[in-house]
């Protein structure tokens, strides 16, 4: 048996033949276009509508995605348990990877099967009742089946407090399952539970097993979500960097929401990614196919240049629309990211 310590994933081999890599677009806000009801639980459309889960993972196949993503950001124990599914949890899992697994299949180049592994939604003791325990347990349930069917690598995204990021690398540790850890940096250039983004790259170094990739996602907006990649790259260089922002800005259009970004603008966030120096770039919310068609000939055609300033990217792809205050935007040494 192989040394997981020296074993070279899928994503790691790809991440070293290309420079830059796109990964797909937005899994909930496509599937309320191809029917799903607020309410619903996405997860169960892995074994009742699989033709459309299918469908949304071949889309993003066909417009030139090196990742794809499963349908299981809620598909933890504890999430699972708002639709009464928590007994399900391995089965729709499972399904989620094998139907991503033969989109993948399609592509005459490689495609990482990524499993998506999102919060458990609960508040971490003394604040709440789940402890890291609880939670490492519920996140091994989890990816443990998405290893068993195929997944390439646990994609841990959307995470907000350094608990649930410990607990879910953890579990992706003792399953053996390669990770990419992000976090949405949307208040005021912070998660929701404080962390900056330098401080997610600093969390990082202190784990036993260290992500292939850590980045940011979603959060409020591509221009703030660049930001934050900007802000890790300056103080831990040799960082692999994931930028998945949203696909513009959310705005509510005859009661429904609809996201601003255009084709062009998405094109214009993956050339300023590139140049920030992310090495994974993806849409999160509202990334729609022909989004990413537009990223991947902006990536295909562009070189690298300078890194843009903040003012480089406001002017570019719109104002920031949750700044961090002035105190915290100050830089700080730059560091060097040691790996294992």
């Amino acid at each position: 048996m192989s040394d997981p310590a020296t074993t070279v994933s899928a994503l790691e081999a790809l991440l070293k033949a290309k420079p830059v890599l796109l990964a797909d677009g937005a899994t909930g806000t496509n599937l309320f276009q191809m029917g799903l009801t607020s309410g619903d639980s996405p997860e169960l459309w892995n074994v009742e509508q699989p033709e459309k889960i299918r469908a949304l993972a071949q889309s993003f196949v066909d417009a030139g995605s090196d990742i794809i993503l499963t349908n299981t950001f809620g598909c933890n124990g504890r999430r699972l348990m708002l639709h009464n599914l928590q007994d399900r949890c391995r089965e729709l899992n499972m399904a989620a990877v094998k139907i991503a697994r033969e989109a993948a299949a399609t592509a005459d180049r490689p495609i990482i099967v990524a499993g998506s592994v999102g919060p458990t939604g609960d508040l971490f003791a003394p604040l709440g009742v789940l402890t890291e325990e609880q939670a490492i347990d519920c996140f091994v349930e989890q990816i443990s089946a998405m290893k068993e069917a195929g997944a390439d690598v646990a994609w841990i995204e959307t995470m907000s407090a350094v608990e649930e990021m410990r607990a879910a690398a953890e579990a992706a540790t003792r399953v053996g399952l390669p990770f990419v850890l992000t976090a949405s940096f949307d208040t005021a250039g912070r998660t929701m539970m404080g962390i900056t983004p330098p401080a997610l790259a600093d969390f990082v170094e202190g784990l036993p097993n260290h992500p292939i990739a850590i980045g940011a996602n979603c959060g409020v907006g591509a221009s703030d979500l660049l930001v934050s990649v900007r802000s890790i790259l300056e103080t831990h260089p040799d960082a692999i960097v994931v930028a998945k922002a949203n696909c513009g800005i959310p705005q509510f259009v005859a009661e429904e929401i609809v996201y601003s970004g255009t084709p062009e603008l998405m094109a214009d966030y993956a050339r300023l990614a590139m140049d920030t120096g992310a090495r994974i770039i993806g849409g999160c919310c509202g990334t729609a196919p022909g989004h990413l068609a537009a990223m991947r000939r902006a990536i295909d055609g562009h070189t690298r240049g300078p890194r843009p300033s903040v003012e480089d990217i406001i002017a570019r792809i719109g104002p920031l629309q949750s700044p961090p205050p002035v105190e915290t935007a100050e830089p700080r040494p730059a560091r060097t990211r040691r790996r294992t």
